[in-house]
């Protein structure tokens, strides 16, 4: 019996561990560019095109994202820390290989509660 896994499920885990890590958000697709990703939906809510992309090949999953850091936050540490916790979610929820998780920041904002 084999069971398939939709993209769209590939990309709701990507979305949720990535919407757990303080000080970074998925960036609107507006800003990323658009030979690098294709616009995709958030589930719930107001619904806003981010900049997401997941593809598979076979066994093997590429995951890119352009995320927004909040200001003060160490850029290189929290693009590390998004590509494990990623990688690492989705291959325990799939069982899927994941090759790369690529991640550009694309802009800084504030932290929430400043004006």
């Amino acid at each position: 019996m084999e069971v398939e896994i939709s993209r769209s499920v590939l990309t709701d885990i990507a979305q949720t561990t990535l919407d757990g890590i303080e000080g970074i958000e998925v960036a609107p697709a507006s800003l990323r560019p658009s030979e690098v990703g294709e616009v995709l939906r958030q589930q719930g809510g107001p619904r806003r095109p981010r900049s997401l992309k997941v593809t598979r090949d076979g066994q093997n999953v590429t995951v890119e994202v352009g995320l927004n850091v909040e200001y003060g936050r160490n850029l290189v540490g929290v693009a590390r820390q998004a590509q494990q916790a990623v990688a690492e979610n989705v291959e325990l929820m799939t069982g899927l290989k994941v090759r790369a998780v690529n991640v550009t920041v694309l802009g800084v904002t504030l932290p929430k509660g400043t004006a």
